[in-house]
């Protein structure tokens, strides 16, 4: 039995006074201090680790005065703090052992929009694609670009001076700034803008923090100016810390406070509000895929490129693009990307024309493509080849398998994992090339695999080695290569941090700015927060400080990974793997990814959140010398369950407050819908329902398990007896007496009503074939080929049977003979509730069925998409080579293999709600059934949804009503009543079940509507 977890860092003592004041003050906002909580917020996208005391998270700006006017108190002057947004840094930028204020789960609103005057106020938690989605309507789009834009706030783009994408003709961050509202550490709010210098002087003589800020950063920027346009180099990116050359305009007219904080990441202020300048759309884009048969062409030809006035020139080595192509997001791209016969692609550029006419871009093409024909029939340059994209939506799906290179090289197979350390250094574009060949060197020199891509147009590339940091000695040569292309870059008159920031780099800080410049840093930061209490050790320390710089060296999650050991570590791979690039934080309610988190915008509630738990959980285990798998092996094969008083004992010890980190951990698993977005849209491929179900399986050999979890567990076994009687059984579930005590004893609600007629009865009079083997194994070859068997799940053929008795009526009227065979157990809700010992077995007696079918080259196929997949994923892990080969096909997949005939019916429009799980992982299910309608002359529109809430048996649950309904509320509720409820369509039980409960009527399966068509 695994022990009670009580090895977690204590909050200090000086923390949890001031936390306690800040509860009883003017706070508005959440006060998160249990252990999980903190952990989640431990790491970013970078390699560091670092437990905060405590998460804030201000529901306005009124809250971070109440936090900083409590933290000028004299009593609490050593408390720190770092302020974060989305947590997407790769370089620690927003870790923390202090505080970290955590400004995205409220403060979030978009607060002014001018039209006219083209520009936009927002809170800084405000989503970079939540701010665009609200302005395409108008015609505008706020410009910069960044890969992780659908989970970056504003607030940490203004920190990092974000930019990305096209940024030769669209600037970084600060150029789009108009003004700041920010909170100094002592409660002051500063208000920042342009201004004439005359006013900022005024300003600087006024009494008070804002007037100290004033003058020192006029004197600095002003007397070592020279020195400043000296230093600085001359690029698309400025050398991130505090912007001392842009707080002046070019004739010394203006002056722009806000520029010093403008990449100072979150190490001078918290900001709460920005005031933000827009771009209007250009309506019109063209993109031209370049193809090279090796990166180095790539590298060498981008020059060219940028010469032919291109909005952007992004490239991308053979590393990410066959990672790429082993992704489900492939699907959508390879038409767009296709190889060039007879030749090897070993690196693309990915140029961008866009303009508000057409004609603007026209004559740009034609030369460029001329010149790229010259090439190509030529051989020179390496250019073999390219494709010209103008479908806007083709386009965008090229830039989102651009975006998730980033996580898709974390995806790499092996310990070494590519890494952001040393991803985004910036050199003028012309030197780009011959840096790159050194920089390859370099790592060649390691014998480490590496992958590339980036903005060669901006001289910016991001390269991240692979190491292994659960390796001590790989550890040293993180920092070693570290060293050697600061050098690097500084010999190619380049940046170390051209994008993404210097975090734990901020030691670099002097060797890059000069000591005499660095010394003006620290003289802002010393005005700004003179204790040195916002985000510490990054950038810089004030002046007169004895405090150190935070360092490449300093703890990396690799420290703690290493303490679990290697076979369990395997064992629990997608947990162990996931490197924090956040896609599970995406802010869009039509993706299907994590809806749990969507719901509760809780970082613990999300992939990298359970991920996260899960690795600690596993550490603290190891390090009271318990060994996961071992223990999981001991419960799979004991048939003892003489453990019950202990955990009855364990349990009644949990209710009085007995303190366990294995509670903290299962809320956050407990909340997780199991729907396995994770598994597919994540680019490490995190699957979250995969080791959820071990951890509750092994929870629960410590504790008790609650009711409702054996009823969802042997609901396969009791709903066929229960449908021997459905009204009666329908009665006593459904009276009110009896949903009241089901309600307060077992915590279901809403259980859904048993069929009746059943399919037993509905399909009698049916030309439905005999079950019977040693008939089936009887008929000719043809004839077995002409057989398709229906694989029951126990929701649609118990509660839902029109759907299957409609599946049946439309294969026979398409000339096939269907079966139904007799109902045996998935498995599915066995391994959601965690109970793998008896899913094995299931999963053992299914298989064993399904393959004499198989054998016979009879048709399989499943009618719900939950309980179908669960037969190629969950069961090929519990079982297998055992699993044999059998393959129950969802509908679509196998009608898109029929012949349909073409049926002459008028206004057949339909709208389709496709289940989250078909659709994650069968990247065509959308295209196939929209080419099925059509094949009868109907017309499919798929409607873009993320998850109905439902997921099974989640959204029956008591305890998490209130989510499943917000989560369909966020996604589905306006897509459905902006259809007729005829004509939605929905693939899943779930799914129908959920929009039968919200809006009053059951959506038809899409078999259902092929077979009133044909009829």
């Amino acid at each position: 039995m695994i022990p009670r977890l009580t090895q977690v860092d204590a909050i200090e003592k000086d923390y949890l006074s001031f936390l306690t004041a800040l509860e009883s003050s003017s706070f508005k906002g959440d006060i998160e201090t249990t252990y999980a909580s903190r952990f989640s917020v431990s790491t970013d996208n970078s390699v560091y680790q670092s437990l905060p005391q405590a998460v804030v998270l201000p529901k306005d700006m009124d809250d971070l005065v109440a936090i900083t006017e409590l933290a000028s108190q004299a009593e609490f002057s050593t408390i720190k703090f770092s302020p974060r947004g989305g947590g997407t840094g790769t370089n620690g930028q927003s870790l923390t052992s202090g505080i970290v204020v955590d400004i995205s789960r409220h403060m979030n609103k978009i607060l002014d929009f001018n039209k006219e005057e083209a520009w936009v106020k927002v809170q800084a938690g405000v989503v970079k694609d939540q701010l665009n989605a609200f302005l395409k309507p108008h015609g505008f789009f706020f410009a910069p670009d960044l890969s992780t834009s659908n989970r970056a706030t504003i607030g940490g783009m203004v920190s990092t001076d974000a930019s990305g994408q096209g940024s030769l003709v669209y600037g970084k961050t600060s150029d789009h700034v108009l003004g700041l509202t920010s909170v100094l550490i002592n409660g002051d709010v500063l208000e920042t803008h342009k201004m004439p210098i005359s006013t900022a002087e005024t300003m600087a003589k006024q009494s008070g923090k804002i007037g100290e800020i004033y003058a020192q950063v006029l004197d600095t920027c002003r007397s070592k100016r020279q020195d400043i346009l000296e230093k600085f180099p001359r690029l698309n990116r400025f050398l991130t810390g505090y912007d001392l050359e842009h707080t002046f305009n070019d004739d010394l007219t203006e002056f722009d406070l806000g520029r010093v904080i403008t990449g100072s990441e979150g190490s001078l202020v918290f900001v709460a509000e920005a005031k933000l300048n827009l771009t209007p759309i250009a309506p019109f884009k063209t993109l031209v895929n370049v193809k090279y048969d090796s990166f180095e062409s790539a590298l060498r030809n981008a020059p060219f490129l940028v010469q032919a006035d291109a909005t952007s020139v992004e490239t991308i080595d053979s590393k990410v693009l066959n990672l790429a192509r082993e992704d489900i997001i492939w699907d959508s791209v390879s038409h767009l990307i296709t190889d060039v016969p007879n030749k090897v692609m070993d690196g693309i550029n990915i140029v961008e024309f866009n303009a508000v006419e057409q004609g603007d871009i026209s004559s740009k093409l034609e030369r460029l493509t001329a010149q790229l024909d010259e090439l190509v029939n030529n051989e020179e340059a390496g250019v073999i080849g390219y494709q010209v994209t103008t479908d806007l939506a083709s386009i965008g799906l090229i830039y989102e398998m651009r975006k998730k290179a980033v996580g898709l090289l974390g995806n790499t197979k092996g310990k070494q994992k590519p890494l952001a350390f040393a991803e985004d250094t910036a050199v003028p574009p012309e030197n780009l090339a011959d840096f790159i060949m050194e920089f390859r060197e370099l790592l060649d020199g390691y014998k480490l695999d590496y992958g590339m891509f980036g903005h060669v147009d901006a001289g910016v590339l991001h390269v991240r080695p692979a190491l292994d940091m659960a390796d001590p000695d790989q550890e040293v040569i993180l920092r070693e290569i570290s060293d050697k292309v600061v050098a690097l870059t500084a010999k190619y008159g380049g940046l170390m941090w051209g994008e993404h920031g210097k975090g734990y780099r901020s030691e670099y800080g002097p060797e890059f700015f000069g000591q005499d410049l660095f010394n003006e840093l620290r003289k802002i930061k010393a005005v700004f927060d003179p204790l040195n209490r916002v985000n510490p050790g990054k950038i810089c320390t004030p002046i007169d400080s004895t405090e150190q710089l935070v360092s490449v060296d300093d703890t990396k999650r690799g420290y703690y990974d290493r303490q679990i050991p290697v076979a369990v570590k395997d064992s629990v791979e997608t947990a162990m793997n996931c490197n924090g690039n956040g896609l599970c934080f995406n802010w869009d309610a039509s993706s299907p990814m994590c809806p749990s988190y969507k719901a509760t915008r809780d970082r613990r509630h999300s992939p990298k959140g359970r991920a996260g738990l899960m690795r600690e959980w596993l550490r603290q285990l190891s390090n009271q010398g318990i060994d996961f798998n071992n223990e999981e092996k001991s419960i799979l094969k004991s048939d003892d369950d003489s453990s019950w008083f202990a955990r009855w004992r364990n349990t009644r010890a949990k209710k009085s407050g007995d303190y366990d980190y294995s509670h903290e951990v299962m809320e956050a698993m407990e909340e997780c819908l199991a729907c396995k977005a994770c598994s597919s849209q994540c680019p490490i491929k995190v699957d979250v329902p995969g080791f959820r179900a071990r951890f509750i399986q092994l929870y629960y050999s410590r504790y008790q398990r609650p009711l409702k979890d054996y009823m969802v567990a042997t609901i396969e076994r009791t709903a066929p007896l229960l449908a021997k009687a459905p009204r009666l059984s329908n009665f006593i579930v459904n009276n009110p007496v009896s949903k009241a005590l089901i309600k307060s004893v077992v915590g279901y609600v809403d259980t859904p009503e048993l069929s009746y007629p059943t399919l037993s009865q509905q399909v009698a009079e049916l030309n439905v074939l005999d079950w019977d083997l040693s008939r089936l194994s009887k008929l000719s070859e043809a004839e077995r080929l002409k057989v398709v068997a229906i694989v029951q799940d126990p929701f649609t053929s118990y509660y839902d049977a029109t759907v299957v008795s409609d599946w049946v009526k439309l294969i026979a009227k398409l000339g096939y003979k269907p079966i139904i065979l007799p109902f045996q157990p998935n498995g599915k809700p066995e391994h959601v509730k965690g109970f793998l010992k008896q899913f094995a077995s299931t999963a053992k007696s299914g298989a064993d069925f399904l393959n004499q079918i198989d054998a016979l080259h009879i048709s399989l196929v499943g009618t719900d998409p939950s309980l179908a997949l669960c037969y190629r994923d969950e069961y090929n892990k519990a079982l297998g080579d055992a699993r044999g080969d059998f393959n129950v096909m969802l509908p679509h997949e196998w009608l898109k293999q029929v012949a349909l005939p073409k049926a002459d019916v008028a206004n057949n429009e339909f709208a389709l709600f496709a289940h989250c799980s078909e659709k994650t992982s069968i990247a065509s299910t959308h295209k196939d059934w929209v080419s099925i309608f059509s094949q009868v002359g109907a017309k499919l529109t798929p409607v873009n949804v993320g998850c109905c809430g439902m997921a099974g048996t989640y959204g029956h649950e008591a305890s998490h009503l209130e989510n499943s309904k917000h989560i369909y509320q966020m996604s589905w509720a306006d897509k459905i009543k902006q259809q007729s409820p005829e004509n939605v369509l929905a693939t899943g039980y779930s799914c129908r079940s959920q929009v039968n409960r919200e809006e009053g009527f059951k959506p038809k399966h899409p078999v259902q509507a092929l077979l009133k068509i044909l009829s």
